[in-house]
């Protein structure tokens, strides 16, 4: 039951964001915006479409292991970091990289701070749900992927902010 109620939360979640990111994105194509990195991106989608596949697959297969109070709560820690790193970018959040002509980073909340932490969230994340099951394959293999993932990523974005 945990799993569950678990599971249609985090794909809630996923849809909501989705549904956020192509709002902005409507908007900063309005204010001119050029996407950058979409040879990468179908790839992205594919990682954190099959991240959940693995998390209900491994659930299954692994018996159905009791929920881990303890990653529950570093999780929920993790989601309150996101939705701050979220919220200081406002409009100009997107799953997508987007760059408006003549506009500079966001330097506020997170950002002041760190470089990219909506990035550092995501290792995070990837790395912290499957353990709220003790879903240790799909941790190691998705944390895994997901580096690589966010190493291309990452210099895709930082080439588009030194333009």
């Amino acid at each position: 039951m945990y799993f569950t109620i678990f599971i249609s939360f985090f794909v809630l979640q996923r849809l909501s964001e989705l549904f956020i990111a192509k709002r902005n994105e409507k908007w900063l194509l309005e204010q001119g915006a050029i996407e950058y990195g979409q040879s990468h991106y179908p790839f992205m989608i594919a990682l954190h479409t099959l991240f959940i596949f693995s998390l209900i697959a491994e659930y299954i297969l692994s018996g159905q292991p009791p929920i881990s109070w303890m990653f529950l709560v570093i999780y929920l820690a993790v989601l309150s970091f996101k939705f701050w790193a979220l919220s200081s970018l406002g409009k100009y959040w997107n799953t997508k990289i987007y760059r408006i002509p003549g506009v500079y980073p966001v330097k506020k909340g997170p950002y002041k701070f760190l470089r990219h932490p909506n990035y550092m969230e995501v290792v995070c994340e990837i790395a912290v749900i499957p353990l709220v099951f003790h879903l240790y394959y799909t941790a190691i293999i998705f944390t895994i992927l997901n580096a690589a993932m966010l190493f291309v990523r990452i210099r895709e974005e930082n080439r588009v902010w030194r333009m």
